[in-house]
């Protein structure tokens, strides 16, 4: 099966372990990339040296001189295109996703169809770039503000969403006339390869140079050159918040620009006026989906003392009834961790809560046997915990979820999820609109997402994504959030036959 879909994408040699797509530019090591599904070697892509690199950097400016004079709708019809073609390889690139990543085959379809979601809204926006008019105090004057593209938009992507992510990215920056080198991860280099080929498709039935979209890949060291390179204006990183701390610093140093979308520690606030069916599916998908490797996954689950046991209870049975398996099997709902190494960090969170005294009330483990051969299958875990301990303060990247009680009225509730250092996405489980608005205010939630009776888990494109805290303060997608790929101008315009200065200020000669 696998061999079909790496052929429709353009992945050639796979029965050999070579990729070779448009990953051109790289002629450093081989990075082999594993299925977290059944442990097997999917292919090796080629990583980029420095030589490449520069390769890369020349290919993207040259081409940037093209692009951005293109009038804007003009770029727009070629993420139409992309989009296009999106929904042409819908099937085959969302079953890579899933078999690379080790999401559900019905996840990696709506990680696809994310990436043409933000393509339409890209097309719409094209035609809406706009900038301000004001009123001048000089008589005679026109002043207004216009946007610029910035250049070669640099991005860097994580593992737990190997494609959507980058195209919220790439469609935004390409409509507003920069042109983006892309750096995937190395845990997922298939999936970058895979989406290179389709835009490299559209580029070429275009006549557009390659350097629009260029492709790198490596571990960290690859991300320095861009982070480190004065030529990339913008640096849009996802990632942990530890990841994000380095760029950060980096590129700041250099005076650049970055975009943070860094680590969630997620609650749903459940509140005595909480309908509980609706609670325990927003929750169970929330911290199970994905294998609770999303950003936005529900880590803790905060429930007023009055019916905490309800809760629970409610939520214990549900966990009794996942099925765990090859997420490509649409009637298993947890597939595996991304690697091994999730799988120890996994591990150590169980540990740890007890350690601090917590209680275990769903098992975890790692499966083994039949099915279970890649070693990355892990049983989804519930503990009750304390907001103040150490592991409940950190992400886990992994399916294990907290339990905690709250007393008194919901501004306790808000205290205690407000209380991490993290601040992406945030939600409460309740049908008083006094609680529900006491949360969405001021005094609320500090998360840049706050959701009243749904889960934490999943964004619609519509609305800039991000968050506030050590998650990095970025926004990506849909709303205002292109303004970050350009640069701001404002323009004066004197039609006049006379130089009047600013503030009255005489000037004679």
């Amino acid at each position: 099966m696998i061999n079909d879909v790496l052929n429709q994408l353009g992945i050639k040699d796979s029965n050999q372990g070579t990729s070779t797509g448009s990953n051109w530019f790289s002629n450093g090591a081989e990075i082999a990339s594993y299925s977290p599904v059944d442990g097997k070697l999917i292919a090796k892509v080629s990583t980029t040296t420095k030589e490449d690199y520069e390769q890369v950097m020349t290919a993207a400016t040259e081409a940037f001189k093209t692009w951005r004079v293109m009038p804007a709708p003009q770029r727009g019809e070629i993420v139409r295109q992309f989009g296009e073609k999106l929904r042409k390889y819908k099937e085959p690139l969302g079953k890579l996703v899933s078999y690379e990543m080790g999401k559900s085959y019905q996840e990696g379809l709506g990680e696809v169809q994310e990436m043409i979601d933000i393509c339409d809204f890209a097309v719409g926006l094209s035609r809406q770039l706009h900038g301000l008019t004001m009123h001048s105090e000089r008589p005679g004057h026109r002043m207004y503000e216009q946007y610029h593209p910035l250049g070669v938009v640099g991005i860097i992507s994580a593992f737990n969403f190997p494609v959507a992510v980058w195209s919220w990215n790439t469609a935004l920056a390409w409509i507003c006339g920069d042109v983006c080198i892309w750096k995937p991860s190395e845990k997922t280099p298939l999936c970058g390869v895979a989406c290179q080929n389709i835009i490299q498709e559209v580029l070429e039935e275009n006549n557009l140079p390659e350097g629009i979209s260029c492709l790198i890949n490596g571990d960290y060291k690859a991300g320095e050159m861009m982070t480190n390179d004065t030529r990339v204006p913008l640096v849009s990183a996802t990632g942990s918040t530890r990841m994000g701390k380095i760029v950060a610093q980096t590129v700041a140093g250099r005076l650049g620009k970055s975009l943070l979308e860094l680590g969630g520690n997620n609650a749903i606030i459940v509140t005595p006026d909480a309908d509980i069916k609706m609670t325990v599916i927003g929750a169970v998908f929330g911290a199970v989906g994905t294998a609770g490797q999303r950003c936005t996954s529900t880590r803790r689950l905060i429930i007023h003392e009055s019916i905490y046991d309800k809760v629970k209870d409610a939520v214990v049975a549900a966990y009794g009834q996942l099925r765990i398996g090859d997420p490509l099997d649409e009637n298993n709902h947890v597939g595996p961790l991304i690697d091994k190494d999730a799988v120890a960090m996994y591990n150590a969170a169980l540990e740890k809560v007890v350690a601090e005294g917590g209680n275990i009330l769903v098992e975890g483990g790692v499966l083994e046997g039949e099915g279970y051969e890649s070693g990355c299958y892990v049983k989804p875990a519930i503990a009750e915990a304390k907001n103040e301990f150490e592991i409940v303060q950190h992400e886990t990247f992994a399916p294990v979820l907290y339990l905690i009680k709250y007393s008194g009225e919901v501004e306790n509730a808000i205290d205690i999820q407000n209380g991490v250092a993290q601040g992406l996405s945030s939600a409460i489980m309740t049908n008083n609109l006094r609680e529900a608005e006491r949360f969405l205010s001021h005094a609320g939630s500090d998360c840049g997402i706050a959701n009243v009776n749904i889960g934490t888990s999943g964004a619609e494109i519509g609305g800039a994504f991000g968050g506030e805290k050590e998650t990095g303060g970025g926004r990506e997608s849909g709303s205002d959030a292109w303004k970050i790929y350009m640069r701001r101008q404002t323009n004066t315009i004197n039609y006049t036959t006379e130089l009047p200065l600013a503030q009255g200020i005489k000037f004679d000669l």
